[in-house]
């Protein structure tokens, strides 16, 4: 993929002092972290290291990535290592992709409580598909459940929604059988958004119950338990959107797909069109309108501050394994699932794949012969800013 002309960090360098005037009472630690780092990735501030080629010997010196989890130029790499590590955890089997949506009334809330919402997004979502597929009426079977959290809609603005990736079919109860679907789309969807908005709605009424919600800001509202369970009657009225696309198979064809999900942020660099140092144009997809692609225009604080929603609290999780993907279970019942699904033969070939995907890891390539850059000096921000002149890259 060819380098974007115009990065986040473009408008940030530009515009992020007005912003920060304007946003810093409401923006945490995280937020104001994440800022820095974007701000900084792969300038002399960091550091760097010289690259050298062993085939032709060029040499260039780059800049060090911040590493930052929420910015667009950090994730490849990372995203690459965590599929390296899921590669050897894939059965032979079709899989399904369901995604659970929570309804936009909601998203005061996010904003106030982000880690109690998001683990409580995280929780109805395994117990409602583990629940529905142990049911015999549905399926009958201990399922596997890859989730990732988004919190972002395509304009940027707040939609927490959960993507799960799960393998077509599960474990009998008494683990000697591999029990596939009977359903095109995995479970029935209806019910699995009835009992989804169930779970999530009563364990969100026992932390209002016991004032572990903080309510303030837009949220005050809610802080009043009439308002709060006038807005749960209004919310169980309505269907929650839950949806579940066709099966997709074969175990590269899973990595490609799970690489679409896994290490996103709000907004990649290569949406960007336009900057003219006060407002920003991007692409976008509009759902409302079967998907079409449009383009929108922000003023940059705007833009910025959107983008900043989406930093999630220190230390959260937000790619889980659930039911026999648990970290507790994965080893022993991956290899039970491996034996039932009678899958050795592709066991051998996905070995036989793993260093064509190694291999494409290496992200950095010599501009002269396209052989792969290695890093034989490093440098501190200190060192580079006393150089007098260098290449950087």
């Amino acid at each position: 993929m060819t380098r974007p002309t115009l990065e986040v960090a473009d408008i940030l360098r530009v515009q992020g002092n007005r912003f920060l005037d304007r946003y810093r009472s409401s923006f945490d630690f995280q937020q104001l972290k994440a800022f820095r780092a974007i701000q900084r990735c792969r300038t002399a501030a960091l550091g760097g290291h010289r690259d050298a080629c062993p085939r032709c010997g060029y040499q260039a010196i780059s800049y060090n990535s911040c590493r930052n989890r929420h910015c667009p130029k950090c994730q490849a790499q990372a995203r690459e290592r965590w599929l390296a590590a899921r590669e050897s955890e894939l059965l032979d089997t079709s899989y399904f992709h369901v995604v659970f949506t929570v309804p936009h009334e909601l998203n005061v809330l996010a904003l106030e409580n982000p880690r109690l919402f998001y683990d409580l997004l995280f929780t109805a979502t395994a117990q409602t598909l583990l629940e529905i597929a142990s049911d015999a009426k549905h399926l009958g079977a201990e399922i596997g459940v890859i989730a990732i959290l988004h919190t972002w809609g395509q304009n940027l603005l707040l939609h927490p929604h959960i993507h799960c990736v799960i393998p077509a079919g599960g474990l009998s109860s008494d683990h000697r059988r591999w029990i596939r679907p009977r359903y095109p789309f995995f479970l029935p969807v209806r019910v699995l958004s009835r009992i989804f908005r169930g779970k999530f709605l009563a364990r969100l009424k026992h932390l209002h119950r016991r004032k572990k919600l903080q309510c303030a800001g837009p949220a005050a509202a809610v802080a009043d338990p009439r308002q709060f369970a006038k807005l749960l009657r209004r919310l169980h009225r309505h269907d929650w959107v839950v949806y579940a696309k066709p099966a997709f198979g074969g175990s590269m064809q899973v990595l490609r797909y799970l690489g679409r999900y896994t290490h996103r942020v709000a907004i990649s660099n290569h949406r960007l069109l336009a900057f003219d140092q006060e407002r920003v144009t991007f692409r976008w997809k509009d759902y409302a309108r079967g998907g079409k692609q449009s383009q929108m225009t922000l003023a940059a604080t705007e833009f910025l501050r959107r983008f900043f929603l989406h930093v999630l609290p220190k230390g959260f999780v937000r790619i889980r394994h659930f039911g026999f993907l648990a970290n507790r279970f994965r080893a022993s019942r991956l290899a039970l699932s491996r034996q039932l699904l009678a899958s050795s033969s592709a066991t051998e070939e996905r070995t036989g794949t793993h260093d064509v995907h190694s291999e494409d890891a290496c992200l950095w390539h010599c501009p002269r012969c396209g052989g792969s850059m290695i890093v034989i000096q490093r440098f501190t921000a200190a060192e580079l800013s006393a150089c007098t002149y260098f290449d950087s890259s």
